[in-house]
């Protein structure tokens, strides 16, 4: 059956059902009722406090809009398909309720600049939802790190053992990570809060309107100065994309090491019931479900900020109808990143439990204590090149041995150099080796410690 126009006279015949059903975005902008509802109110009084609309009209224009409202979270307001997009339903819903003053509420509005009002009042919504999930993110990193100041693991390079660190200081790596996020989403907030309502379709509008004074009941902190750049402009979107798909970056670098560490072949730490699910035929098993779900939906952000900017790239000034396809990517992106966010929030805080024996042994069985032989003898005045170059030579020496530095006897060692002392073995002890790492951003303990304080700063 085709369906009626909901446009001008200029329209005789009715749309195809097929094409109506292609063309209509209420199947998922209905995400953004309530910012249409809020929007449209602030437009209603603008229209009222500049005598575009009288006063009663206004206040009638308003009830109306929070009656929708209303009943859409009673669950009363279902919108098909013949009403294309949210702007409309609401709209038509309105003239229900009012009646012809309803349609008044369009008056020097275009839902070009209604659109593109309401999605920047949803995702400023959802940064600021996104922050908080970031700051409960790094408290968990952060109570972590402060039970695990002392506790070693290996330190790797080319996912080789390099050197040892304190487990606190690999965990805060990932909290100032967060910490960059967070950051990222405030500077990202403050461009995507301007306001495009009063842009019009295009060009503006004849009537009298103060979009200054819409904007100030928005809560908006600035609006378009031009009217094709209101309408037109996506970069605020974009920029929340790229930010996302860093977060997920962050994310997933995280999850990869869960995933690691739970092997078999690592055994750094135990998967928790929590969080944790097992084979359908392996009863055996535990499979770190968790950390690796957030490493698979990582490339669905990517993609989103990728068709993104595809889309924007040969779009000609000012609206076009592309630019629909900006709130399903928008939508997933903000979706998946804050159940991602939780999941990995919660898989740190319950869902894993570090095995401080099995990294011990880790630690004590390998040579990255190499470089510290060498900062040794560099102290004891031999130059740094020609300790490392020494130091290889042990290595070589202790693998052919099958021996370890430890292992080495105080005469193997002065045979090697005569710098050697007995304390060559306070030097290469694990704990020490960690413990002397005290510069600046260092991997020592009394840095880590300091780091954990600035760290409880930052999250206030």
């Amino acid at each position: 059956m085709d369906r009626p126009q909901t446009w001008s006279d200029r329209f005789e015949g009715t749309l195809h059902p097929a094409i109506a059903k292609f063309n209509a975005s209420i199947g998922f902008d209905l995400e953004l009722i309530e910012y249409d509802l809020t929007g449209s109110c602030a437009h209603a009084r603008m229209l009222a406090q500049t005598g575009i609309i009288s006063s009663t009209e206004g206040e009638k224009l308003v009830a109306g809009l929070e009656q929708i409202r209303d009943e859409y979270r009673a669950g009363n307001f279902h919108p098909g398909i013949d009403a294309e997009d949210v702007h409309f339903a609401v709209e038509r819903r309105l003239t229900e309720i009012v009646g012809d003053v309803g349609k008044k509420l369009h008056t020097a509005r275009s839902r070009n600049d209604q659109v593109g009002t309401d999605t920047r009042l949803y995702l400023r919504d959802r940064i600021q939802q996104i922050r908080s999930q970031l700051r409960d993110f790094q408290q968990v990193l952060l109570t972590l790190a402060q039970t695990h100041v002392e506790t070693l693991i290996p330190g790797y390079t080319h996912l080789q053992r390099a050197q040892p660190l304190s487990l606190a200081h690999h965990l805060l790596a990932y909290f100032q990570m967060a910490q960059r996020d967070w950051e990222r989403l405030g500077d990202v907030y403050k461009r995507t809060n301007i306001s495009p309502l009063g842009c019009g379709a295009l060009a503006g509008t004849t009537f009298p309107i103060d979009r200054a004074y819409s904007a100030q009941l928005l809560g908006f902190d600035d609006i378009y100065s031009n009217s094709l750049d209101g309408v037109s402009d996506r970069d605020f979107a974009i920029e929340f994309l790229g930010a996302a798909s860093l977060i997920m970056v962050h994310l997933s670098r995280l999850a990869e090491e869960v995933i690691i560490w739970a092997s078999e072949e690592f055994r750094f730490v135990s998967l928790t019931d929590r969080c944790a699910t097992g084979s359908s035929i392996m009863p055996q098993k535990k499979n770190p479900d968790v950390p690796e779900l957030v490493r698979g939906k990582t490339g669905r952000v990517f993609g989103h900020l990728q068709a993104m900017l595809v889309m924007m790239k040969g779009l000609p000034l000012a609206y076009n109808k592309d630019l629909q396809e900006d709130k399903e990517a928008l939508f997933d992106a903000v979706n998946t990143v804050q159940a991602c966010l939780e999941a990995m929030t919660i898989l740190i805080q319950e869902g894993i439990e570090f095995r401080p024996a099995r990294l011990a042994e880790a630690v004590a069985s390998d040579f990255a204590n190499a470089t510290d032989v060498a900062d040794y003898l560099a102290t004891k005045g031999v130059p740094f090149r020609e300790a490392y170059n020494l130091v290889g030579k042990v290595v070589k020496t202790c693998l052919s041995q099958n021996k370890l530095l430890k292992d080495l006897s105080l005469v193997e060692w002065q045979q090697l150099h005569p710098a050697f002392a007995e304390d060559i073995y306070a030097a290469i002890d694990p704990k020490q080796v960690v413990a002397a790492r005290n510069s600046y951003g260092g991997t020592g303990f009394d840095r880590v410690r300091q780091a954990i304080e600035r760290a409880k700063v930052q999250i206030g």
